[in-house]
């Protein structure tokens, strides 16, 4: 591993530190918050990486294609929506004894403009914005400055995606459980692909579209 300058390990702390600010300060941003926060990271990446800035993040030129992002991404997306839906939920619910909490897509119930415009929001505030945010950023610091070991590559999609998970309080003590397990499904995802962030982009965009057609005909 190669050695980590002050200047590394400055940016990260700063950048961190304006996303929690962003996450839990006094301003309330709504969906904005996602995206200034991705913003800011591609800002802090430039400063880090100059030219590499989105590379390191895994945005990967040669991995864009067709068949990636349009076929096998949505295929992944469907099978990991089937899990989600048939096993996961069920059995984290029973041991919760709490459902999980989807009243705040209520109004997207056979709401077509809704739905639509729900749907462009969440790609670029949970497909773009969080993939950046956790897979692409708080993902690849933990590797720079923790290495790839196996007990480390554990270690870092068991903490980050637990964070994840916290972040979704909105949907109950179920929901955040079922979104760490998830989250940490995409995690392991993007490390076997080598750090492939358009793929585990694809992949969160379309397993939430997945979800928000199935609320859409109230199936869940």
């Amino acid at each position: 591993m190669n050695k980590i300058t002050l200047r590394q390990i400055l940016i990260p702390l700063i950048t961190f530190t304006i996303i929690c600010f962003l996450w839990f300060g006094p301003i309330y941003l709504s969906f904005f918050t996602n995206i200034i926060a991705s913003i800011v990271i591609i800002i802090a990446n430039y400063i880090e990486y100059k030219r590499k800035a989105f590379s390191e993040l895994g945005f990967q030129r040669e991995k864009f294609t067709t068949k990636n992002i349009l076929v096998l991404a949505p295929l992944v997306a469907l099978g990991l929506f089937i899990f989600y839906a048939f096993l996961l939920v069920p059995v984290i619910t029973k041991l919760t004894g709490v459902p999980i909490d989807y009243s705040s897509f209520d109004e997207l119930k056979g709401n077509l403009p809704t739905l639509l415009f729900t749907l462009l929001i969440v790609w670029a505030t949970s497909g773009f914005g969080e993939e950046i945010i956790f897979r692409g950023y708080f993902m690849r610091q933990f590797v720079k400055f923790f290495g790839e070991s196996k007990i480390s590559i554990v270690i870092n999609i068991i903490l980050v995606t637990g964070f994840f998970g916290f972040m979704h309080g909105q949907q109950g003590i179920t929901g955040q459980l079922v979104t760490w397990i998830t989250g940490a499904l995409i995690a392991l995802i993007f490390y076997l692909r080598k750090y492939d962030l358009w793929f585990v982009i694809a992949v969160h965009g379309f397993f939430n579209t997945i979800a928000l057609i199935c609320i859409y005909f109230d199936l869940v």
